[in-house]
Order: C-alpha cells, then structure tokens, then sequence
C-alpha cells in the first residue's frame, strides 16, 4: 500500500510539472527531453542499483576489487561524457550523437544481460567479457549524456526563456530521478522472482558466505566456526526448511551462487528494453529540440559563411578564457562532492547490507518479493522529486523579494548540507561492529542491526544537497560556457564528476579497514572542503556568471 502511495505521488508530480511547464512558459522541447533521458535513466539506475552486488555475487570479488571495478565503470561514464562533447561540438549533429549513444547503451546491456554459469569457471574470460559490456555502455551514455543537457541548455538560448534556466534544468533533474526511483524495484522484484521460481528465497548474507565456503574449499582462509553455522543456518531457511550438511552444503551454494546471479542477469536485461522505450520517445520529439546542425549549414550556405554568432562577437578572447577559468574552478571543487555522494551505489549499499535490519521493509506483491540492500537505491530518486517543487517555490519566494542566492551561492550551501548527512551518519554508526568483525560473524542478527530509517534519513539530507549542487551545476555551466563550446563544457562537467568517481574505491578500502564513523569522517571532510572552496571563490563566479570581466 505505501509502494503504491509513493508511486501515485511521484506520477502526480510528473504530471504537474507538465502542467508548470505549459503555464508558465517553459520551452516545448524541455518535457521530450526529459522524458527521454528519463527512459535512459531508468534503465541505467536497474543497472547501477545491483551493480556492486553483482560484480560481488557473481565473482567472489571483495569490496576493494568490486569497488576498482566500479569506479572505473563510473569515472568512464562521465570522462567519455568529454568525448561525446567533443564529437557533438566538431559535428555540431548532438541529436545524431545522442541517437549514437542510446543505440551503443543497448547493445552493452545486451552483453551483461547474457546469463553465464556461476561460480565462474572461466574468471579471466566473464569477468573480461562483462567489463567490456561496462565499457560499451560507459560510451554509449558518453555520447548521450552531456549532449543531451548541452541541448536542453540550447532551448534556453533565447532571451525569452533566459531567465528560466535553473528552474528548466530543475525540472529536467526531476524527471530523471522518476526513472531512477522505480529502477531499484524493477531490479529487486526481478532478481528475487527468479530466486521464488527456483524454489529459493532472499538472504543479503548468503553470496558472501557461499563465496567464504567456496575460498575455503579451494584451500583458502577456512571459515570460522560462527559464519559456517550462520552459512548452514541461512540456508535451511532460503530452501523452505531443507537441512544440509557438510556433504551437502557444497550443492546448494554452486546452486544458490548460480540463481541469484542469474536473476541480476535477468534485470539487466530490463534496462534494455527502458533503452529502446527512450529511444521511441527521443525519435518521436526530436523535431521538439533545437538543431545546430541545421543552423551550422545556413551559415555555410551564406554569403558570410565564417561569420561568427552574435554571442561569439560580444564574447572577446580575454572573457571566453575568464568563464574557462571559472568553470574548471567549479568543476575542481565538485569532485569532492561526487567522491562522496556517488558512495550510494558503492559503500553505502555495503553498509545498507551489512548493517540495516533489512526484514521490516520486505514488500510481497505475491509473485515476488521486493527486499534487498538496492531498495536504498530508490529513496534518493524520491526524494529529489518530493523536494525539488519545494525547493523551486523557497527559491522562487526568495527570487521575489531579491534574496535570491546566486547560483555558486547555491553549490556552497549543497556542499555544507552534504558533510551534514554524513555527520548524521558517522553519530549513527558510533559503537557498531567493523567490516571484518561482521564477516567474521557471518553477518549480524536483527537485534543488532540499525533501523532503515537511519538510510532513508541519511538520503533525505543528502539529497536536499544535490538539489542545491547537481541540476544548478548544469545549469551554471549551461549559462556560463562560451557558445561554442558547450558540448565540450558539458563534457568536462561531467569528467570533474568521473575524477570524483574514480576516486570512488577508497570508500570500499575505508570501509573495510577502519571504523565506520571514521570512514564517514573522512566523507564529511572532504565536503567540508568543498564548501569552503566554494564560498571562497562565489564573489568572483557570480561577477563571471552576471558577464562582468573580472
């Protein structure tokens, strides 16, 4: 009942920023696109929802390797976002560019959606395989990414709509995060149909405890005494009561192992049909968004075909290199923010696992269950379409009496109010078992685990900062970048995101090698740090931003 609550309100609020949009004045092309990228998006966050559990089920990988593995995937994605930039710019086709990318995504889900046999025989080979796939689909959102909100920042070219920049990508930002919400469940509901239709149910510590067996097995580290029995135990119960024992454990983790990967398989497999979905919606409004292609061939055309814009001619060398310095500015500062907001598919979804009484928010729709760590996943998503109309009216208020913060003002204010989510998070993580205590253990029981409120707390604050920083930081550098040089500004929007990403991994070894209020510490430092940054340099970005020469 409270899914389907929750579901109405987020299709409610869709349907009124529809409505906003017509109302009050917002370019025709801003809801196709939206829609489109939030097909996109919605088959990427399937994916980004299981990924880390996954790479870790399906390889027996520990969270240091998964978390290699998945920073580089993630830093791609956004670095090759630089790349896309550079195409769409030199092209000037962003619209055959963004069609490019929606294609290659496919065929890269396509790759890691194959079912291969788990445990792995052949790790050198699937484990390869399957990287490629992620390479495939990091060049894919390469090429659709960045040039789609280089598009959406076009629409806004027009003087009539200038003054409507942040509110635009605001709601742009709202529409991903419809799709991002309701991925994690699609991903959930598939991976644990399977399990319910091999005859297994869901247990978060059981991948980790086959895998320990599996290690031990092979001549590595022996289990301890305590995670055998919790492993015998857990597996009693996902099999409907069966008792196993030393000569039959070996069955059932092969044939667990082989289900739950195989499942996340499956959910892979959804994100492509959400690609083809985007890929109907982009090709149907595609006459909706500008087309530089078309202007580029007028001017060739002309009498004056080298002459530049009328932007080009007001913008001298000397301003187009202050707004670089601004954006790169900009762009250095934000890492630290990815570095530890991007944590919600890494360490956090380890913590969510290891640490979150997962069994009171077990939701049965009969033909399956939707229970699991990823379930997180969804409560940032929601919570930037809950609070983005919120946060648009206290702008909006504050924009009426002239008290309006600028938009670096805006990004400092998000930096703090992250360290403040992560402060939250290290109180609450104060006294708990660490990592290698908990696999020592074989996973914590009920009583010892931390309520989900404590997740969906931590995201409500964490999000509230990514309203302030993400979809202003589009927009900043929409507003900011010289006109030839969007795509490509874009791009390195996006490769600051991907820097922050590769950095993703010392989370995992954090994580794994300290205390977990320690770990957090180190999170909510680095937040720190950007604020401070941030609000250092905000008299000098609004004088750039406003088009004064410094």
């Amino acid at each position: 009942m409270l899914l389907f609550i929750v579901m109405t309100v987020l299709l409610l609020a869709a349907a009124g920023f529809v409505y906003y949009t017509n109302r009050h004045g917002q370019p025709k092309g801003l809801i196709p696109a939206a829609l489109a990228n939030m097909g996109e998006r919605f088959g990427f966050y399937i994916m980004m929802a299981i990924l880390t559990l996954f790479i870790s089920s399906k390889f027996g990988l520990n969270k240091t390797q998964t978390g290699l593995i998945y920073s580089v995937f993630y830093a791609a994605i956004y670095l090759l976002a630089l790349v896309g930039g550079i195409i769409a710019d030199r092209t000037r086709n962003y619209k055959g560019t963004i069609l490019a990318g929606l294609i290659l995504m496919a065929v890269g889900y396509f790759i890691i959606a194959w079912p291969t046999e788990t445990p792995v025989s052949n790790m050198a080979v699937i484990l390869t395989l399957t990287c490629f796939g992620l390479l495939v689909i990091a060049f894919g959102n390469g090429l659709f990414k960045g040039n789609l909100q280089a598009v959406v920042g076009q629409l806004y070219d027009n003087e009539k709509y200038a003054k409507k920049r942040d509110v635009g990508f605001q709601i742009f930002y709202m529409f991903i995060n419809i799709g991002g919400f309701f991925a994690p469940f699609i991903a959930i509901g598939i991976r644990n149909w399977w399990l319910g239709k091999q005859g297994f149910a869901y247990n978060a510590d059981l991948p980790e405890l086959c895998h320990q067996w599996l290690r031990a097995a092979d001549g590595g580290t022996a289990m301890t005494e305590q995670a055998s029995g919790r492993l015998m135990e857990l597996a009693s119960q996902v099999s409907g009561g069966t008792a196993y024992t030393a000569d039959t454990i070996g069955d059932f983790v092969n044939s667990y192992l082989n289900v739950f990967s195989t499942g996340f398989h499956y959910a892979f497999a959804a994100a492509i049909v959400a690609m083809l979905i985007s890929l109907v919606i982009f090709l149907a409004n595609r006459r909706r968004l500008p087309d530089h292609s078309k202007k580029a061939a007028a001017k060739e055309g002309s009498n004056n075909a080298q002459a530049p814009t009328v932007e080009e001619v007001k913008m001298d060398a000397k301003e187009v290199r202050q707004r670089i310095y601004a954006l790169f500015a900009v762009f250095a500062v934000v890492i630290f923010f990815w570095f530890s907001f991007h944590q919600n598919g890494y360490s956090l979804t380890y913590f969510a696992r290891d640490y979150i009484n997962l069994d009171v928010i077990n939701i049965d729709l009969g033909f399956t269950q939707i229970v699991g760590a990823e379930i997180f996943q969804s409560v940032n998503p929601f919570f930037v379409v809950f609070l983005t109309p919120i946060i648009i009216g206290i702008f909006g208020w504050l924009r009426n009496r002239d008290k309006e913060p600028s938009t670096p003002m805006k990004i400092g204010i998000g930096m703090g109010i992250a360290a403040v989510a992560y402060i939250f998070l290290t109180i609450c993580s104060a006294g708990l078992p660490t990592s290698e205590e908990v696999a020592a253990m074989g996973g914590l029981d009920a009583s010892q685990r931390l309520s989900p409120l404590v997740m969906v707390a931590m995201y409500f604050i964490l999000t509230t900062a990514e309203l302030f920083i993400s979809p202003l930081g589009l927009s900043f550098v929409s507003k900011v970048a010289p006109p030839h040089l969007q795509g490509i500004m874009q791009g390195c929007w996006l490769a600051a995101t991907a820097i922050g990403n590769q950095l993703l991994f010392i989370g995992g070894i954090l994580y794994d090698s300290i205390p977990l209020w320690a770990t957090w510490c180190v999170f909510v430092a680095a937040c720190l740090i950007s604020m401070g940054a941030m609000l250092g340099m905000v008299r000098w970005l609004e004088r750039i931003t406003e088009g004064k020469k410094a």
